[in-house]
């Protein structure tokens, strides 16, 4: 395929993602291309390298009906999308934290110490450029990073022809509340961050309406 073509591929791609607002019940994702998208995801960028997030597929019909009452924007999802998955965000990465601490020696095989010039310049990232300073603001930056994974799950799906629709539409308190209770999260080490959808439409793709690029591009020269 010649760069053209792959350039127009992408704009293809662009315009076949749709957030799904109706899915069609009766028609499955195969396996393989939910492992793909799944990939996708894990192989998404976060800061500095940490991989804040969690993927939770909620399969159980009991989740899905107790869930529904405090997650209006889910309920199209709920009734027709083959996959619902939850995405979960770290509250307590930080420079000196046990889970850097593992990233640093159990995956990437490298000596850990919070002394280390590594350590410091996270911590200085952390605290002085991005001024995040308690477990919220800690929450909402990994948050940020969850959406990149979400973005790059819902695009490979739409290579592979897979509707999907990113979730919002829920009551924040009340999913950490019923994810803590059921034994699901610890709160100490996780909130949920985004739900996103997939499975196979049962809708038209209706045209995208965008701003112009002239109207949310300019360059510094």
């Amino acid at each position: 395929m010649n760069k053209e073509a792959i350039r127009q591929q992408i704009v293809d791609t662009a315009n076949r993602r749709y957030a799904t607002k109706k899915y069609d019940p009766h028609k499955h994702i195969d396996p393989a291309d939910w492992q793909t998208i799944l990939e996708a995801g894990r192989l998404s960028p976060s800061s500095f390298g940490y991989e804040p997030w969690k993927f939770i597929l909620i399969n159980s019909p009991q989740v899905k009906e107790d869930i529904r009452p405090f997650a209006w924007g889910v309920a199209n999802s709920l009734n027709g999308a083959d996959k619902l998955l939850l995405i979960l965000a770290r509250t307590d990465v930080t420079y000196d934290s046990d889970y850097v601490r593992g990233l640093v020696e159990g995956l990437h095989h490298h000596q850990f110490s919070p002394d280390s010039k590594a350590s410091q310049s996270f911590k200085h990232f952390q605290e002085r450029d991005m001024a995040i300073n308690n477990d919220r603001e800690r929450f909402d930056w990994a948050s940020k990073q969850t959406y990149i994974a979400m973005a790059n799950m819902m695009t490979a799906a739409a290579e592979l022809d897979i509707d999907s629709c990113p979730l919002e539409g829920f009551n924040y308190q009340k999913m950490d509340d019923y994810l803590t209770t059921h034994g699901i999260i610890d709160p100490k080490h996780w909130r949920a961050s985004v739900m996103v959808s997939f499975g196979y439409r049962d809708q038209p793709i209706k045209p995208k309406v965008r701003q112009p690029l002239g109207q949310i591009y300019e360059e510094l020269n």
